[in-house]
């Protein structure tokens, strides 16, 4: 990347649309905006004004398109540089040809994610907040946007900069310690270590519970549709998504495949995978089916294990409840509009049961308030201002951080004081790492290369 090239990309969605959006960022902004901008009345673009006017191709003259434009001149700006926006009919290749015009007066294409790197690098916006955005922009639930928002206002950063504030306040008394070897530590001195140390490994522990939370919040849950064939397992993905999204017929075998489609239950994000009945079978294309509903298992969040209440409990029902020993699992009771054969077994362990008639809708509300209650206790994110870390990355290094602050509580008593200012420094450096204070180039290029081109 090179920080001072002129840059630009399409900012809106591809296809077409009733407008499309031209961003240009970098020292050429506003010359590039004076080429190719002609506004209606004559002059200038000043900087944070919308001018009428058209877009011309320099190269002949020709207008190619009606359309607005702003100047936002450094340093009010969302990269810090100048940056220009023009606004044109959202056609395809209206945009396109708008965006051809512009590199060839003398900006590049933008990698992914550019214009947030930039705005980052320039001190616009930390690392949580840059990834914040792309987060508002995936939301797809209201709690996953309201936390979206709330790191992008800086209330994660916050807290990340208190913990640094108070282990920098500790290495400087150690260090100091170090410098000057012949005072010794002072109770009052190793009281305030331990009590600042303290607080810092406090705020860490308390954004580490935070986790699972802000993680079910931002990328919703995955719940696993499991059973032996022909128990309903299809029919209740449909009625769960409102739509025939899988094939449903009396003929065992019938989905061979896992099918996944994402719904909104009571506000939560959940991806729901219908997966082919588990049986014995000779048929190699429905055990490879059955193989790989078996392997989804573990990493489900929830499970849902249908039963044909008007059959009686099997061998296959068995094989399925022994897979699902270290499992989070609601039994569903389908079929309960017809006589009632299933007797579940004494040693079967039901923690959460709905009972349920799919093709009827019947048990639908007590279904989805099933799989609500199952997860309530873990998204309670309302309107406090509060912060929750929502990615890996940051519990990654929030975890660092942990071990780090423990060795030097232990240590604190019996180590050398170079030994506990290691332990600070590896502490500050992987809290520093959330931020972006002490991340590296290779993940930054990870992190913003996930970015879609133009923002």
């Amino acid at each position: 990347m090179y920080i001072r090239d002129t840059i630009a990309a399409v900012s809106t969605p591809p296809g077409n649309g009733g407008i499309g959006i031209v961003r240009v960022s970098g020292n050429q902004a506003a010359a590039i905006g004076n080429t190719v901008f002609k506004p209606i009345h004559d002059g200038g673009l000043a900087s944070h004004r919308f001018y009428f006017g058209s877009i011309i191709n320099p190269a002949s003259g020709e207008v190619v398109d009606e359309a607005m434009a702003v100047l936002m001149l450094a340093p009010r700006s969302f990269t810090r540089e100048d940056v220009l926006e023009l606004h044109c009919h959202g056609g395809w290749l209206v945009v396109e040809t708008v965006l051809a015009i512009v590199l060839k007066s003398g900006a590049r294409l933008a990698d992914p994610g550019e214009f947030t790197r930039r705005a980052f690098l320039n001190g616009r916006i930390d690392l949580v907040q840059a990834e914040s955005v792309m987060d508002i922009i995936g939301s797809n639930t209201e709690a996953a946007l309201q936390l979206a928002q709330k790191q992008r206002e800086g209330l994660l950063s916050k807290r990340i900069d208190d913990i640094r504030l108070l282990l920098i306040k500790v290495l400087a008394l150690v260090e100091a310690y170090i410098d000057f070897p012949e005072d010794d530590l002072g109770d009052t001195d190793i009281n305030l270590i331990r009590n600042s140390a303290g607080q810092a490994l406090d705020i860490v522990s308390q954004l580490l519970g935070t986790f699972e939370e802000g993680r079910i919040l931002r990328d919703g849950v995955s719940v696993l549709i499991i059973g032996k064939p022909n128990v309903g397992k299809s029919s209740l993905l449909n009625l769960l998504t409102n739509e025939n999204r899988a094939i449903v017929t009396h003929i065992p075998g019938t989905t061979r495949d896992i099918i996944e489609e994402t719904v909104i239950i009571n506000g939560l994000a959940v991806k729901l995978l219908d997966t082919a009945g588990i049986r014995h079978t000779d048929d190699l294309v429905e055990q490879e089916g059955i193989n790989r509903a078996m392997e989804k298992i573990p990493l489900a969040d929830l499970v849902l294990f249908v039963l044909d209440a008007s059959r009686p409990f099997s061998l296959e029902d068995q094989l399925i409840y022994d897979a699902l020993s270290d499992s989070s699992v609601v039994t569903v009771l389908n079929k309960f509009d017809k006589p009632r054969q299933m007797v579940v077994p004494e040693h079967i362990i039901i923690n959460s049961q709905v009972e349920m008639a799919a093709c009827s809708a019947v048990g639908l509300d007590d279904l989805r308030q099933a799989v609500c209650n199952h997860f309530k206790s873990k998204t309670t994110v309302d309107n406090r201002e509060i912060a929750a870390i929502s990615r890996s990355r940051h519990r990654d290094a929030l975890v660092s951080a942990e071990s780090s602050l423990h060795r030097f509580a232990v240590g604190l008593d019996h180590s050398n004081l170079e030994l506990l200012a290691i332990d600070i420094r590896d502490a500050l450096e992987a809290v520093g790492s959330v931020t972006g204070q002490t991340t590296t180039d290779e993940v930054l290029d990870k992190i913003f290369s996930s970015f879609c081109i133009g923002k």
